[in-house]
């Protein structure tokens, strides 16, 4: 934009005659705070994409009241603001590019940043959060305005577009042959009709290329390896690493396509040893496989259909002596674990709508928004941990698959109570894994008496630790009725007539729940001193803070 033009558009924001969602003014006569810049870059972007402007606008060097030029020495030196845009690409995804304009009036500098639109379904974030306007204000980009921009992918569908020079011979015969295998498995009306079809009409009817064009979907899932680069800048790999103990890496593969073929190679290479654990009343284990293969499966076809391809990055399985982690780049659509298991119906929208269907049709994923259910009652039924969904980041979905059991409680639990339903076993699986629970989610398992406890030092019921045979264990966790500990603390000053803050941690450190630890035992005593001191006045701190000594009054 050059300068006329540039002054042409600065009078016009002007006559405005106020900031909207999509401009702001600010007067940032000298310095700015790098955070706040950063959240106008989001909340502009998100604006100007939701009211179909061309750019949004944050301007330095203007009163925001009465919009009067005052000017601005924001980074008015050679070369400031250009590094500028590097240091914000740092924190910003989902901006393209940022123009950074200087204007003088009267010898007074303002400094235009020139925001783009966020592009179609893709919302710009600023160190993990979405930013947009209530009216002149900063706020958290609202679901509606979130959804609503997430929805336009599905106008612009990356897995079906066309490209314009690949054709049949960018794809593989091997995986054309099991294309055409497992959709006669999904479609076995049509077996003997398919039989008469060239390859063309096959893939037009499985819905893998339009019209005889090869599509992004097509080359991803049947291409040849070395027909990789028609997706660029896109990346169409899968990256198997293997990791020990302590995360150091042992060993690693990349699969790109045909990836119909190559995530049956990716799921080889996780050694899916066995597992024994003994069950009640037998004296031989029960020994299983670390993993199901159709959990893994799952996992992996949904990190093909899910990706956000356009993001430029590999789908990744860590494999770990204990577990398995899967991450592909993009949002996770459902917005919750709770939503993807209870909805238990197709998405209303779909990243990649096109590669989706055409996965269906090759029997490798299911439309009816169950297989994430199926993973977890798939778990329950091996009695071993749910998955662990980590949702934090605003463009990665990362799926956690335990190989081993973490709590033998909560195995033979769910050994003995096999009727309990999918909602009760997730939040025990939240209690086995320390997780905080809601008051609500405690109040459902206080009330089926499974659970006893404060937040969050929750633990299995006495009730079921008599079924399951884990007497011990409910004693040591269960924290003991508080005159019990203040009965041991006067016992001990009755006889030794004083005590030191360490002799009482050391008398009742390990007497309090195993549950706690030991900030939280430290705590607990604090707590115990006081209330003694203060409240019953049973004993008294002969000493001071820093060399306590304790005596009965």
């Amino acid at each position: 934009m050059n300068e006329k033009s540039l002054l042409i558009e600065f009078q016009n924001l002007l006559e405005l005659s106020k900031e909207t969602e999509w401009v702001e003014f600010k007067e940032a006569k000298t310095n700015y705070d790098f955070n706040k810049l950063g959240t106008y870059f989001s909340a502009l972007g998100n604006e100007a994409n939701l009211r179909g402007k061309a750019s949004g606008w944050l301007i330095f060097g203007v009163e925001d009241k009465n919009l009067s030029v005052v000017g601005s020495d924001f980074r008015n030196k050679p070369e400031a603001l250009d590094s500028l845009k590097q240091e914000v690409a740092e924190f910003t995804k989902g901006i393209t590019f940022q123009e950074i304009h200087e204007l003088y009036i009267d010898n007074k500098r303002i400094v235009l940043f020139q925001i783009p639109p966020a592009p179609k379904g893709i919302p710009i974030s600023w160190k993990g959060h979405y930013y947009g306007r209530n009216h002149e204000s900063i706020a958290a980009l609202s679901t509606d305005k979130y959804d609503k921009i997430r929805a336009q992918s599905t106008l612009s569908d990356w897995s079906a577009e066309i490209i314009p020079n690949a054709s049949m011979d960018d794809l593989d015969p091997t995986a054309i042959s099991k294309a055409r295998i497992e959709f006669s498995n999904k479609h076995p009306r049509l077996k003997i009709e398919m039989d008469t079809w060239d390859d063309f009409t096959f893939l037009n009817k499985a819905k893998i290329t339009i019209k005889n064009q090869i599509t992004h979907a097509a080359i991803l899932l049947l291409g040849k390896s070395e027909a990789e680069y028609l997706l660029s800048p896109a990346v169409g790999k899968i990256s198997w690493i293997l990791r020990d103990k302590d995360g150091i890496e042992q060993d690693y593969e990349h699969f790109g396509p045909p990836l119909i073929l190559n995530t049956e190679n990716a799921f080889s290479k996780v050694r899916n040893l066995k597992y024994r654990y003994i069950a009640d009343n037998s004296l031989f284990p029960i020994e299983i496989n670390q993993y199901d293969p159709y959990v893994i499966r799952e996992a992996l076809h949904n990190c093909i259909a899910h990706q956000d391809y356009q993001l430029a990055g590999r789908i990744n399985l860590v494999e770990t002596p204990d577990q398995l982690i899967f991450t592909n780049l993009g949002s996770f659509l459902p917005r919750s674990i709770k939503a993807a298991i209870h909805h238990d119906a197709p998405q209303e929208f779909y990243r990649n709508r096109f590669l989706a269907e055409a996965m269906v049709n090759l029997n490798m994923i299911d439309t009816i928004g169950s297989g994430i259910k199926k993973m977890f009652i798939t778990q329950k039924n091996r009695f071993f941990p749910m998955p662990d969904y980590n949702l934090n980041s605003p463009d990665k979905v990362e799926v956690r698959i335990s190989g081993k059991i973490l709590d033998e409680n909560y195995t033979r639990l769910l050994i003995n109570h096999t009727d309990l339903d999918l909602d009760t076993v997730m939040l025990l699986d939240k209690v086995q894994k320390r997780e905080k629970l809601s008051n609500d989610e405690a109040k459902q398992l206080r009330t089926k008496k499974l659970i006893e406890g404060r937040q969050p030092n929750l633990h299995l019921s006495a009730q079921i630790a008599e079924i399951t045979g884990d007497k011990t264990t409910y004693i040591k966790n269960r924290a003991f009725d508080k005159e019990y500990y203040k009965n041991i603390v006067i016992s001990f000053l009755n006889r030794y007539e004083s005590a030191s803050r360490k002799e009482i941690d050391d008398l009742l450190m390990d007497k309090l729940s195993d549950m706690l630890n030991e900030e939280q035992r430290r705590k607990k005593i604090d707590n115990l001193l006081y209330e003694m001191s203060k409240k019953d006045r049973s004993i008294a701190n002969r000493g001071n803070k820093r060399k306590s000594k304790w005596t009965l009054t």
